[in-house]
């Protein structure tokens, strides 16, 4: 029996229903995220997990123990906000012992606790400072000690790092990751940046309409969405119907399906000059916008009316290609997904 269990999560406001029965598993020690784009349900879940959004039907088992109607206070779950919610007038000791204090353990308890924590989040030195004292990403670290430190059974983020530059939450949620492994502690992550789901999960389920339309590993998201939605959302993947396809004159593709995905970076291009024949090749166009991404560009092509999203690593060494280059392409066969149409 895994560790948490989801089961027919229901949840509507008047006539709008934020969760259709949804279900999921946790195993202990894992990390997983909702992601999905705003208003999928994905917070709304979080906060029935934490019990401080009631359910419409379904339940909530966490370790063998149905907790669905069970007050937060009682559920031992650590939460951490998008907002902080540090005691402005508190130092970071103060803050991260409030929990502590509030449940009635002596100072004797409290003071190795909150060192504990000041060295899993790697601020000691700074337990007398106040919030206003510290970066954004030392107050968050403070925040995820204050809901570490009373050994939650389980651990939920919601979209905790959303306020902090892109800089700094690279290297934050990596902390994150780096803690959570270190603790073995059980957590459920929020987050509408697919970026971020890819980069710490370790699995990934995708919300959309208050329901989860595609779970799995980083790997297995990415590499084989299912849905329409999920290859929009995912990445910048070329998605793309049975007629677009045709109409394009798209050689070599698959014989069956009607609906496919295509990863940008998957696409071969290659500039076309006047003595290449256009063998083996699955079409030629016409570089319409390119970007620079830092290491990667992303340029986009027009082939008979269709556009192609197509990215290449920023060398130095390869010929550059300019908006108005005529190119051909090639899609490898095992690179065409075939995909459900999102309703």
């Amino acid at each position: 029996m895994s560790f948490v269990q989801i089961e027919n999560v229901t949840k509507s406001y008047t006539k709008n229903k934020v969760l259709d029965k949804v279900s999921l598993t946790i195993e202990e020690g894992e990390f997983i995220t909702l992601l999905g784009p705003s208003g999928c349900g994905k917070s709304t879940l979080l906060r029935a997990i934490a019990g401080l959004n009631d359910i419409d039907t379904g339940a909530i088992i966490i370790g063998g123990k149905d907790i669905t109607c069970m007050p937060p206070k009682k559920r031992n779950i650590g939460m951490v906000f998008q907002s902080y919610a540090l005691f402005p007038n508190m130092t970071v000791y103060d803050n991260i012992a409030f929990g502590l204090k509030m449940d009635g353990l002596s100072k004797k308890q409290i003071i190795p606790l909150v060192e504990e924590m000041l060295d899993v989040i790697d601020l000691r030195g700074k337990e007398n400072h106040y919030p206003n004292q510290l970066s954004g990403g030392q107050q968050q670290r403070v925040a995820l000690a204050r809901a570490l430190v009373k050994k939650p059974t389980v651990l939920l983020l919601d979209e905790p790092l959303s306020a902090l530059d892109a800089k700094i939450r690279r290297i934050l949620r990596n902390e994150i990751r780096r803690i959570q492994q270190r603790l073995n502690m059980t957590t459920v992550f929020v987050t509408h940046d697919q970026e971020e789901a890819l980069s710490v999960s370790d699995r990934i389920y995708i919300m959309n309409h208050g329901t989860v339309e595609q779970v799995g590993t980083p790997n297995e998201i990415y590499n084989k969405p299912r849905t329409e939605f999920v290859a929009r959302f995912i990445g910048n993947y070329n998605v793309w119907s049975r007629d677009q396809v045709e109409s394009a004159s798209l050689n070599g593709a698959p014989v069956q399906g009607n609906m496919f995905a295509v990863r940008p970076e998957a696409i071969q291009l290659f500039e076309l000059r006047d003595a290449d024949p256009l063998t083996d090749y699955t079409a030629s166009g016409t570089i319409t916008f390119m970007t620079i991404l830092g290491n990667v560009i992303r340029y986009e092509i027009n082939v008979d009316g269709l556009n192609v999203k197509v990215d290449r690593l920023n060398d130095l060494g390869l010929d550059s290609l300019n908006v108005g280059s005529v190119v051909k392409l090639n899609i490898p066969l095992e690179e065409w997904k075939h995909i459900e149409k999102t309703v």
